[in-house]
């Protein structure tokens, strides 16, 4: 864990960029449609949620208390390493999304908070007993917010905003990294067929963040799939070439169970 983090953290460091290395005279607001305003929306309510996604993991991975093991202790606390700049890259999204809105007049930055607010307040859960199946689950919604992000860029012609989707998709393939080398190693240590039940509770689970609470949600996640040809079961392939990747003679059968249920699936 120790040597996944750094690596991680050393790539996000390298990688960083500012609000302020937007070219925000660049903004053409004429070139954008009514469904990419909504889809904006949409993004910065996802991404503004950031204080509730921290606050799940901080307490689900807890770092104080003398009842916790030294050895459960030492990895949250490399995890937190993690999760503190994982942390920063995410509300560096939230807030140059919030920025993009006011700035290419989408909203005021009153009514922005206000909305933003009435949704941020709202509690963030997993309903997911192992470690493994968070990281999953977040390996998972890391590569699906990951394509949406280029495909949605795809049909966007406003100038600003494909750079920011650009920045966020790098990102965000920079966090899938992260968790898919962590399943990777759960998967080394603990075998295919001790994991792979894990990995598909949370694919058959599923939802993306903000599913249950956030107003609107399913209209909205309609629109966004139509608007970019998208489709998050894509981000599911990812996880079973990673499972592939760990495949012999003792874990061909668990392999095989879970490409399977994966294409059940994306069939339904």
């Amino acid at each position: 864990m120790r040597d996944l983090t750094a690596t991680a953290v050393t790539r996000g460091a390298q990688r960083q960029w500012t609000i302020e290395d937007v070219d925000w005279a660049a903004l053409r607001p004429e070139n954008l449609t009514q469904t990419d305003t909504s889809v904006v929306r949409f993004i910065t309510f996802i991404e503004d949620h950031i204080p509730g996604y921290l606050t799940y993991f901080l307490d689900q991975f807890p770092v104080r208390g003398e009842e916790l093991d030294i050895e459960d202790f030492c990895f949250n606390r490399e995890y937190f390493r993690f999760l503190i700049a994982w942390a920063y890259d995410e509300e560096r999204h939230a807030s140059v999304l919030t920025k993009y809105q006011v700035e290419a007049g989408i909203n005021t930055p009153d009514a922005l908070m206000r909305e933003l607010a009435e949704e941020g307040r709202k509690q963030f859960s997993l309903p997911y007993e192992h470690p493994v199946q968070a990281f999953t689950y977040t390996l998972v919604q890391e590569k699906a917010t990951q394509l949406f992000y280029q495909q949605f860029r795809t049909v966007v012609t406003e100038p600003v905003l494909r750079d920011l989707l650009n920045r966020l998709a790098r990102d965000e393939a920079r966090h899938f990294a992260f968790y898919s080398n962590l399943v990777g190693q759960y998967i080394e240590r603990h075998g295919l067929a001790a994991t792979v039940p894990d990995l598909k509770d949370v694919l058959g689970t599923f939802r993306m963040p903000l599913a249950d609470t956030l107003k609107g949600y399913w209209r909205w996640s309609l629109q966004v799939a139509d608007t970019a040809g998208y489709d998050h079961t894509e981000a599911y392939e990812s996880l079973v070439r990673l499972v592939k990747g760990f495949t012999g003679s003792s874990g061909e059968a668990s392999t095989t169970d879970l490409a399977t249920f994966v294409d059940q699936i994306r069939q339904v």
